[in-house]
């Protein structure tokens, strides 16, 4: 699994820069799905769990300003993290594991995993899902975006044709939503898409 993890970082180091310059804009229904977790946030911190170069923790500042909701954002890779703070020096950005997060339990009223889960090994799923659920505040709510459908590829290049070594894994909705189920959290219903599931505390 460390090896795993190891290769996930050192593939995102590589593609840093070119992955910032090209993953620029998400989803069109992408607004709409973060009021599903900010509203449930009611001014808590939210984490933003594999911000990348920090594309979504900054949406996010933008959507919670209302609610003066704090946005921190997580990422595995140092070089993400540090194109992130450079490009929004004003927001919070740590570099850490989704896996083995360093954050006191019951601290974020929401927590985002936006396209983030995708390289983490099957097994490790469960894991991360756990520490999502602790450090979530009782009426947060967990949102996860992920690739739709069934079984892993090979990933040896992306984002300009730099090196990578990442498994990038496809789930079906019910599939997710079991494993969140089972360490605590609740099914949401909503109305967004298949390849988005939110769940509760």
């Amino acid at each position: 699994m460390t090896e795993a993890l190891d290769n996930i970082r050192t593939s995102y180091d590589t593609v840093a820069t070119s992955y910032a310059e090209r993953v620029v804009e998400g989803p069109e229904w992408e607004v709409a799905a973060f009021d599903h977790l900010i509203r449930p946030a009611a001014g808590r911190p939210i984490l933003d769990a594999g911000c990348g170069p920090g594309r979504t923790t900054a949406l996010l500042t933008e959507r919670s300003h209302p609610t003066d909701s704090v946005v921190v954002g997580l990422d595995l890779s140092p070089g993400m993290i540090g194109i992130a703070r450079r490009s929004h020096p004003e927001l919070d950005f740590r570099v850490g594991s989704m896996t083995a997060l360093d954050f006191p339990d019951e601290f974020f009223g929401g927590v985002l995993s936006w396209w983030s889960i995708i390289h983490l090994p099957r097994e490790l799923v469960p894991v991360a899902l756990g520490e999502f659920y602790r450090v979530l505040a009782p009426g947060g709510v967990l949102l996860l975006g992920f690739h739709l459908g069934e079984g892993s590829t090979h990933k040896t290049s992306g984002y300009g044709g730099l090196a990578m070594d990442v498994q990038v894994h496809r789930w079906r909705p019910e599939e997710l939503v079991e494993k969140a189920v089972a360490v605590g959290f609740t099914p949401c219903q909503t109305d967004l898409p298949e390849d988005c599931v939110v769940v509760g505390k």
